[in-house]
């Protein structure tokens, strides 16, 4: 009787499981757009995962001399054609960008999972490492909204010259119950604890959030802010949403990441 039992929560957790998956995770295989859509030279860069995966990304230089090296952990959905505009921004401040696609996700093998993007984060930080000019010691984590959890997940097993979490979550459970308060806290798999992890972070932090944001509400990130352990700032937008932050903030964006880089780095 206790064994059937705990068939019954094993195949339950799982059928969650599943079905949180279908949501959480967006991919699109459609690129659409590149960084040579807007002059900005590149490279294709394709590597491998520790459990075989075939992963695609874009080596995109900085157009200025360079301020340090962005690992940029994108967001649940579309995938790395969907985050031009950023690299664009990011590049025009003085950054080389890696931008790398999850397992499923734009030309990369496989499916998307917790555990699989948090392997994919890794194998593209080796990658980011091989690419000519690269300092270890100026290494920048930049995680969005979903890639915010990947990001310092990463963070925690190498530590980054800083990290920076962009509209991200406290968790999974958390950002669940905002938008579904009728959902039992427990039916909702604890995925991508980040509020009960931050506390370990050694790095830097810098929390970037927009006053609107109606996916991921500001809440989240005060709190990630308030629980980190460290050097740390945070910077909010007013009037701006989930998906419009760098594109409404601009010139206020731009100022909260540089400054804040040339702070670590003493200059």
């Amino acid at each position: 009787m206790r064994q059937a039992s705990a068939l019954r929560l094993k195949c339950h957790a799982s059928v969650i499981r599943a079905l949180l998956n279908s949501i959480l995770y967006s991919p699109s295989s459609t690129i659409v757009e590149t960084p040579g859509d807007r002059g900005l030279p590149f490279r294709d860069l394709t590597f491998e995962t520790e459990d075989g995966e075939s992963l695609r990304g874009w080596w995109i230089g900085a157009r200025t001399p360079s301020l340090g090296h962005v690992l940029f952990c994108h967001g649940n959905g579309g995938n790395v054609g969907d985050r031009v505009a950023h690299a664009s921004a990011l590049t025009t401040l003085g950054f080389d960008v890696l931008l790398f696609d999850y397992r499923g996700y734009g030309g990369s093998s496989g499916r998307p999972s917790e555990e699989g993007t948090y392997r994919d984060s890794r194998a593209a930080r080796a990658a980011l490492l091989r690419q000519q000019g690269v300092e270890k010691s100026h290494v920048v984590y930049l995680g969005e909204s979903l890639g915010g959890a990947v990001a310092l997940a990463l963070a925690l097993e190498s530590q980054p010259m800083g990290l920076i979490l962009q509209s991200t979550f406290t968790s999974v459970r958390d950002v669940a119950r905002a938008h579904y308060p009728f959902l039992p806290r427990a039916a909702v798999p604890d995925a991508y604890p980040s509020l009960r992890r931050i506390a370990d972070l050694q790095a830097p932090l810098l929390v970037l959030h927009g006053e609107n944001d109606e996916v991921v509400p500001l809440a989240h990130g005060r709190a990630l802010f308030e629980a980190a352990k460290v050097s740390k700032e945070v910077r909010t937008f007013p009037g701006c949403g989930h998906n419009d932050l760098v594109a409404l903030a601009r010139e206020d964006y731009a100022e909260a990441v540089v400054s804040w880089v040339k702070e670590l780095d003493g200059s």
